[in-house]
């Protein structure tokens, strides 16, 4: 008889993560395979160029959620901040710099 391991108390499925911005929810797609996508562009630099932003942008944010961020009119520094926090969310990283 083959062995059977159930690890549905590991996994999460909870609903997608959220960032606020100017009192706006902008839902951040957190499935496995955007992650991936993600990590793809990411690689091993630390040289991510514009276009690789928003690539990322558009694969983590839904076509709703990018036009409430476009009528924000974000500095490219602030944008940059809203995906890679958004990333962050995606990847566990940010919950771990909070100590959560």
């Amino acid at each position: 008889m083959a062995k059977i391991v159930d690890i549905t108390d590991k996994l999460s499925f909870e609903e997608n993560p959220k960032v606020v911005v100017k009192d706006k929810e902008l839902e951040v797609n957190a499935d496995a395979a955007t992650a991936l996508k993600i990590m793809g562009i990411l690689g091993d630099s630390d040289n991510v160029q514009p276009g690789d932003v928003v690539k990322m942008y558009e694969l983590i944010f839904s076509e709703t959620d990018r036009k409430k961020i476009d009528k924000m009119k974000l500095q490219f520094v602030d944008f940059r901040t809203l995906v890679f926090s958004s990333i962050g969310l995606i990847t566990g990283k940010e919950e771990e710099e909070s100590g959560e």
